[in-house]
């Protein structure tokens, strides 16, 4: 009986010191790494409302029996737009509604003829390709705005608003954060023609636009 008590105290004692040596090995886990936090990709589908400003440059022409410059336009343009744009793959495509107030005039032209436009808008479609943040795009659509013409020696003034216009122009925007995207963009806007003093004459606007943008994307 003895020695069946002293082999099992020898085996237990084997085992606890195989256990103790086993304890003090070194662990193969390493420390366990914590998640890598990776932001969504930014995309640049959204609505967005914005404003910009910017300056105008252009001609005023006569149309008659002949095409004549009338003289030529410039000043300041600033107002705000609002759209939608929708992203696939790389490839944006959107829609956009501007309105400007605007400070584009002739002056006194040789020809007699005060030429001003005070404000334009246009309705776009534009198309652009995304590298992550930055977006160069195409846009193009429909243009209309109002134009004051007066010719003083004749004792003649008409305010007259153009519908029949057309825009096509193209930028650049960045977005700053998720939510704030700034710009640069040119258009060339023609406001058509218009008849004055109930005869074959008219009147035709066009002129090209640099602005800066800045946009809010919800």
């Amino acid at each position: 009986m003895k020695k069946y008590l002293l082999a099992s105290v020898a085996a237990l004692g084997l085992v606890a010191a195989g256990a103790a040596s086993a304890a003090d090995l070194p662990s193969r886990k390493g420390p366990v790494a914590a998640p890598v936090y990776m932001p969504p990709a930014f995309t640049w589908t959204g609505f967005y409302v914005g404003a910009n400003a910017g300056y105008g440059w252009g001609n005023v022409n006569t149309n008659g029996f002949t095409v004549t410059n009338t003289g030529d336009l410039d000043g300041f343009v600033g107002g705000g737009q609002v759209g939608y744009n929708y992203q696939m793959g790389q490839f944006v495509v959107g829609l956009e509604a501007d309105i400007q107030a605007a400070d584009l005039s002739t002056g006194n032209t040789f020809a007699g003829v005060r030429v001003k436009t005070d404000y334009f808008g246009t309705v776009r479609a534009r198309v652009g390709v995304a590298f992550d943040r930055f977006m160069p795009y195409v846009t193009g659509g429909w243009a209309y705005g109002n134009v004051k013409t007066s010719i003083p020696a004749l004792g003649f003034s008409s305010d007259a608003s153009h519908t029949s216009g057309w825009a096509l122009g193209g930028g650049l925007e960045y977005a700053v954060t998720n939510n704030l995207i700034a710009g640069v963009e040119y258009l060339y806007v023609d406001l058509g023609d218009k008849r004055i003093l109930n005869t074959g004459t008219k009147i035709g606007t066009d002129f090209s636009v640099v602005r800066a943008r800045l946009s809010y994307k919800f």
